[in-house]
């Protein structure tokens, strides 16, 4: 799951990607208006948290540019800002939740996972296809309700795929989500091939069908 941090506050900024990271978390960062419209509009996150105030911009134009292009990402407010009105406008133009500043660790990563869980699998923690089920609360993977060990990135790989079911994913597009950087993997893709051949190794040695599927020239699908 990944997370993009819009924050000026550079101490703040710093602390809840230390501890996201620890809840299992990719965490990208912008300090700024400008950076996080550059992020927030060149890749998909499952859960924005976002700062109103922001040194050149107001950060709820960032929402704003969110909505209109009809994208699913989840929107958390975070923000010193503890009005009313300052509530109803980030909740009107699409906010998913608002946490006020100062707030507890404990408390944002649980709000982060009750969006993630509206957004993505429809309020359900436990997700299944056929014999394999994810536990998206706990981060585990079962085939035939016998748990499986399975790396973070394997975890994050097989997340990502049942998502996306039924859809051709790009290497690319696989890249960027584990890793939240794809410049680096223009030229080479062998680290996914790696994980997706680790991945699919363990889900058949546990008795789970083949359901992952190359797509030659163009990347991977999980087929069901």
């Amino acid at each position: 799951m990944k997370i993009l941090i819009i924050e000026d506050e550079k101490e703040l900024r710093n602390t809840m990607i230390s501890y996201l990271k620890g809840e299992s978390y990719t965490c990208e960062e912008a300090s700024d208006f400008k950076s996080a419209m550059t992020k927030s509009e060149s890749f998909e996150y499952d859960c924005i948290l976002l700062d109103i105030s922001l040194p050149d911009g107001n950060g709820l134009n960032v929402l704003k540019e969110l909505k209109a292009n009809n994208r699913l990402d989840g929107v958390i407010i975070i923000s010193a800002k503890n009005s009313l009105d300052d509530r109803i406008s980030g909740l009107n133009f699409g906010a998913d939740d608002y946490l006020s500043k100062p707030f507890h660790l404990s408390e944002l990563s649980a709000r982060i996972a009750a969006v993630i869980r509206r957004r993505r699998f429809g309020g359900n923690t436990i997700l299944t296809i056929h014999e394999i089920s994810i536990d998206a609360e706990a981060k585990t993977v079962q085939v035939k309700n016998q748990p499986i060990e399975i790396t973070r990135k394997e975890y994050d790989l097989l997340l990502y795929l049942f998502i996306n079911k039924n859809r051709v994913i790009s290497k690319s597009a696989i890249a960027e989500h584990l890793t939240g950087d794809v410049d680096g993997f223009i030229d080479n893709f062998d680290f996914i091939y790696t994980h997706m051949k680790n991945l699919k190794r363990k889900l058949a040695q546990a008795g789970a069908e083949d359901y992952i599927k190359t797509v030659y020239g163009m990347g991977y699908k999980l087929e069901v």
